[in-house]
């Protein structure tokens, strides 16, 4: 077997992997369910190569991620449900019915009318499968305007898509001071359950809070993720100045006082103002 730059070649290397008797013994015992968490983690992955802008490791994970997609395909057609070729054709068929303005006649569209005919033909969608769904005497299982957000996804996320779905029908606020009202509120009934020493609600507090926050963050065309991803960057950042420093005045981190570390903190925010 060669490597190569063909699709085909990567679906011949799956395929060996998976061949009982010559095939590899991890890859042969995954499953569907296994290989999801993988899945996940390889998008992540080409998230990071791409905010770092390293193009080298971007091919790497887009590899990486290609290759999820092969295995989930092999173990479907070992199985008799599709196979490759299944998921390709499923895709540009799904590309070129929500882009008649590209491929039909819904020419020359404003940004804003072609995400009007979007969401009409992904209305459409949903309602022609239900309908298949109750010829074949099935209920749909996602009958729910929220049933459509997939509850696999990370929670600020989830958090995220569920407001939206809840604003596309009105349940919103009109004003972003609402939005600030309802965080003070959450702030002030987590002060409560924290004051009574009631760990059960303090924790569904925190939720609440998170919540709302999500909801601040999409009032201000915000991802809460992309925020609080920063967010972890910037941590990173400063504890590891701290580290260094230390490291170079041979202090360890635990026998440093909390105010040198914060010194140290407040140093590395004004050398990142700086730069």
């Amino acid at each position: 077997m060669q490597p190569s730059r063909s699709i085909e070649g990567l679906i011949a290397i799956m395929a060996a992997l998976r061949t009982k008797g010559t095939g590899c013994a991890w890859d042969l015992e995954q499953t569907f369910e296994t290989i999801a968490p993988y899945t996940i983690e390889e998008a992540y992955e080409v998230t990071d190569a791409i905010k770092r802008y390293d193009m080298s490791d971007l091919c790497d994970e887009l590899g990486d991620l290609l290759l999820q997609v092969v295995f989930h395909a092999r173990i479907a057609e070992e199985l008799g449900h599709f196979s490759f070729p299944d998921i390709c054709e499923a895709i540009t068929r799904k590309l070129i019915r929500r882009h008649p303005h590209v491929f039909g006649d819904a020419r020359n569209l404003s940004p804003d009318a072609i995400k009007a005919l979007w969401n009409k033909i992904k209305a459409q969608e949903k309602a022609d499968k239900a309908a298949q769904l109750a010829q074949k005497g099935l209920d749909n299982p996602q009958q729910g305007l929220l049933d459509h957000v997939p509850v696999t996804l990370p929670a600020l996320t989830q958090a995220l898509k569920l407001q939206k779905q809840a604003a596309s029908v009105g349940f919103d606020w009109s004003d972003i001071s609402h939005v600030f009202d309802k965080l003070t509120e959450e702030i002030d009934e987590l002060k409560q359950a924290i004051d009574q020493k009631d760990r059960v609600s303090a924790q569904e507090e925190v939720g609440d809070l998170l919540f709302v926050v999500a909801n601040l963050a999409r009032k201000l065309d915000t991802d809460p993720e992309q925020a609080l991803q920063a967010c972890n960057d910037k941590f990173r950042r400063r504890f590891g100045h701290i580290e260094k420093t230390l490291k170079a005045r041979q202090c360890r981190l635990e026998d440093a006082h909390l105010d040198e570390m914060e010194a140290l903190w407040v140093e590395a925010k004004h050398q990142e103002k700086i730069t």
